[in-house]
């Protein structure tokens, strides 16, 4: 019987690759209306492979970016890029469709509620204050909890533990199937893809069962 729901945070609960993309657009736009003389698609195209060596939670990759361009850091470009970076990124952080009424009905049924995420701890409840979820959770557990990525068994047991439930009573919900589902089912909880949060045109998740959108899990809680 599912007594627990674990929830992802990017992508699984807010639109994370939306609002990272829409950010760094005007990261870029602000540098160039700053003077720096660069091209928009192929500054988009080099942010992007920064954040694909380093990780998209990697905070200086304006530095880096200006650094690769200019020789050395420019201050003036690295405001420029920060500050309209911040704009966009607060304005965009927005919750996927009927996430929030989902969060409410299951918390009435009784079940405790966690998030894990391999996002850093300040840039995580940062994302649920922003979006005024930080009250409806029962644990969160982020990267500097436990040192370990998903699907690494230790992020799981850790939540686990803090939700006081068995691994069996647990439904995790992903849109990582490599990092999500894996890690759940090594310890033998009940697993939901967030198909509607799939960024790799996922064919076959190995969850038991596929979302197209998150308040189908009041129906997997009531067939349960």
């Amino acid at each position: 019987m599912i007594k627990a729901v674990i929830f992802d945070l990017d992508n699984t609960l807010m639109d994370f690759m939306k609002m990272k993309s829409m950010s760094v657009d005007a990261a870029i736009n602000g540098m160039i209306e700053a003077g720096l003389d660069i091209d928009f698609s192929d500054s988009k195209n080099k942010i992007y492979d920064i954040y694909e060596k380093k990780g998209f939670e990697y905070q200086e990759v304006f530095d880096d970016f200006i650094k690769n361009e200019c020789g050395c850091l420019e201050n003036k470009y690295l405001a420029a890029a920060i500050v309209s970076y911040r704009k966009i990124k607060d304005a965009t952080m927005v919750l996927y469709p009927n996430v929030n009424s989902t969060l409410i009905k299951l918390s009435k049924f009784g079940l405790k509620l966690g998030v894990l995420t391999d996002a850093p701890s300040r840039e995580a409840w940062i994302r649920l204050y922003s979006v005024s979820m930080h009250h409806l959770f029962d644990a969160v557990v982020t990267l500097e909890d436990t040192g370990q990525c998903k699907p690494s068994p230790e992020p799981f047991i850790k939540i686990s533990k803090l939700l006081n439930e068995e691994y069996e009573n647990i439904l995790m919900v992903g849109d990582w199937p490599e990092r999500d589902v894996i890690g759940a089912k090594q310890l033998n909880m009940k697993t939901a893809f967030a198909k509607y949060g799939d960024m790799f045109k996922t064919k076959h998740s190995g969850a038991d069962y596929d979302l197209n959108d998150i308040s189908e899990i009041i129906q997997i809680i009531n067939d349960d």
